[in-house]
């Protein structure tokens, strides 16, 4: 295979390092694993991220800086609110087709936690998400799909069932894990259901 253009932008390389992240972890992942799986030469990695670092805080901050334009992006193609938090869910379980794949981003949230600078970009991105999935709650809210609640507590608590699903998915390994994610998610929020 001949290399690709230097012009290759730099959000499909991130792309490639994220499927080279799931198959691999970041902990194993080498810079010519990703050059592999983009047809680049490593120097050109070392060239625009100067190192396997550079290229991790790079992929972790594209998580974080892309959260609206995901959100944004399941609004449009979403008929309701309710629909749109399925919606998220179901792209969460996505990066966990495999228990293995989860491990393999699970290993990527320990760097998140004991490294201050991709501490930031994990707690940036958390907020992001948190602040979506409210506006979505009070979108149901305001659309008569959800009965008038705290939709902070709510959006938090969302937040905790799509996570601590896709671990019980993991451990369990019954079924899929988007089916696993939203009964959960269903059990959370039909008290809450307005009432037709």
């Amino acid at each position: 295979m001949s290399p690709r253009p230097r012009s290759l932008p730099d959000s499909e390389i991130l792309l490639a390092a994220t499927r080279v992240i799931q198959r691999l972890g970041p902990s194993r992942l080498t810079l010519a694993d990703v050059a592999r799986e983009v047809g680049l030469a490593p120097a050109t990695l070392m060239q625009r991220f100067g190192s396997k670092r550079g290229l991790l805080l790079a992929v972790a901050g594209q998580g974080a800086s892309g959260v609206r334009e995901q959100f944004a992006a399941i609004r449009a193609r979403s008929r309701s609110p309710l629909r749109a938090i399925q919606e998220v869910a179901r792209c969460m379980a996505a990066m966990a087709k495999t228990p293995e794949a989860l491990a393999n981003h699970l290993a990527f949230l320990e760097m998140d936690l004991a490294d201050r600078d991709f501490h930031r970009l994990a707690l940036a991105h958390a907020r992001q998400f948190r602040a979506e999935l409210r506006s979505l709650l009070d979108e149901a809210i305001r659309a008569g799909e959800l009965r008038p609640f705290p939709s902070a507590r709510l959006a938090d608590a969302v937040q905790a069932v799509i996570g601590g699903s896709l671990l019980n998915w993991a451990v369990h390994r019954n079924g899929e894990a988007a089916t696993r994610i939203l009964a959960d998610l269903e059990t959370l929020l039909r008290p809450y259901r307005a009432t037709k």
